[in-house]
């Protein structure tokens, strides 16, 4: 058998970040117009990451998996009870917060404090609906409650600006 060997460190790239990705899926259209389409194939590649195995003590439950997308903008509106800036310039995050309504209430506080300290308006929550049929006892019995928490810069960002207040 052949040896694998990688290269040395050079610039941003260091071999003693290399891990395994199974696990990993991607599709995307490269034309920059979105569609269900992609949405469906990237839920089909999501069903067939169950090789994986990541289980613990309940084999009905994983690991966690999830897909990453655009902000759809036209659900959004047609869901969010409040009004919301144009495509581009309102960020949309999900929290996974307490399932006891005091709890959750407080750290809603906490992310609204934080909001103001980082100059963000918190335009809105939505709950998430959820389906737990499928979930074992287990997973249900620490299942967190979802929310939508959408978001926008006091300076009217947009764009990688608005990127850039969210994740720096």
């Amino acid at each position: 058998m052949q040896e694998i060997t990688r290269p040395g460190k050079v610039g941003l790239y260091d071999p003693a970040n290399e891990h395994e990705a199974c696990g990993i899926a991607f599709v995307a259209k490269l034309d920059g117009i979105a569609r269900h389409s992609i949405v469906l194939q990237g839920l089909e590649a999501l069903r067939n990451l169950d090789h994986r195995g990541a289980t613990g003590a309940d084999e009905a439950a994983g690991d966690g998996a999830g897909i990453l997308l655009q902000v759809p903008d036209r659900f959004l509106r047609s869901v969010v009870a409040a009004p919301l800036p144009e495509a581009g310039a309102y960020a949309v995050g999900l929290a996974f917060l307490p399932a006891d309504a005091q709890r959750r209430d407080a750290v809603k506080q906490q992310i609204l404090a934080i909001a103001e300290e980082e100059d963000v308006d918190i335009l809105a929550w939505r709950e998430v609906p959820v389906e737990t049929a499928t979930l074992s006892p287990v997973s249900v019995a620490v299942m967190p409650h979802f929310e939508h928490l959408v978001v926008a810069g006091r300076g009217n960002e947009a764009g990688i600006d608005l990127d850039r207040l969210m994740f720096g």
